[in-house]
């Protein structure tokens, strides 16, 4: 697997998101995630924790195309890395019901996240988790926002290889263009570490304030969650920061 990320960009000068898969046991799945990835024209394949990829076996066999760039093409990352070099959305079938939770809600359909992603020029990664429970509480508390495939309410849970396959069929727009026209109004996501330093002075702010402490985790990931659906600009970013620093700031002036 190669240590560099890839960098194609379309001809609009956008990005495609990359396809990061955490910690899957069967090598099998991620040769099925690559295939989907050639079929749907994505490149970028990020693995975190990955099982041992023979060229000889399961994931090659089931990669198709695949097997000549995307499979061997993959980058191997930390999840640290994964969230902090990229705009993160994390792909799970269990989301919470309502807004009194902020770990798995709101979130955002595969259909919907193709129509406002096209609007967006950034370094963004689709996040699939493990074969069995998917990505923990504590991994999708890191991630910017949450997408679900609506399913049956009985029976929610597609395995890896088809949840993947699924969400990069209807964000195929992002990479294969094809009749869907881009809107006339494009946005800059700010960088990655523009929005933590922005996540990092509210929780200056917290503390501050003296919001009370048990609160303070559930108030950053619902902090996290609106900022990751607003698709800050970098001015945005910035002009948010400065404004809580002033604020973080202006208990210790009086």
């Amino acid at each position: 697997m190669t240590d560099e990320q890839s960098t194609r960009e379309l001809p609009d000068g956008r990005t495609p998101p990359a396809v990061a898969v955490v910690d899957a046991t069967t090598p099998g799945n991620v040769g099925t995630i690559a295939r989907a990835m050639k079929n749907f024209g994505f490149e970028e394949l990020l693995l975190v924790d990955p099982p041992e990829l023979d060229p000889e076996g399961d994931a090659y066999g089931y990669a198709g195309h695949a097997r000549d760039d995307v499979l061997p093409n993959a980058t191997e990352i930390s999840f640290d890395r994964l969230v902090e070099e990229y705009h993160t959305i994390g792909c799970t079938a269990v989301t919470n019901e309502d807004d009194r939770r902020h770990v798995r809600f709101p979130y955002s359909t595969p259909a919907d996240l193709a129509e406002r992603l096209l609007r967006v020029e950034a370094q963004t990664a689709l996040v699939f988790g493990r074969e069995r429970v998917g990505l923990t509480n504590e991994e999708l508390a890191r991630i910017d926002e949450i997408c679900s495939i609506p399913a049956s309410a009985e029976y929610p849970v597609l395995n890896l290889g088809q949840a993947a396959t699924v969400t990069l069929y209807e964000l195929r727009s992002l990479t294969l263009g094809g009749d869907t026209q881009l809107p006339d109004v494009e946005r800059v996501r700010a960088p990655e570490p523009a929005v933590d330093r922005l996540y990092d002075q509210w929780a200056d702010l917290l503390v501050e304030i003296n919001h009370p402490e048990e609160k303070r985790e559930k108030t950053m990931r619902m902090l996290r969650r609106v900022y990751g659906r607003a698709d800050l600009t970098e001015r945005e970013a910035n002009t948010l920061l400065g404004l809580l620093r002033r604020a973080t700031e202006r208990p210790a002036d009086r």
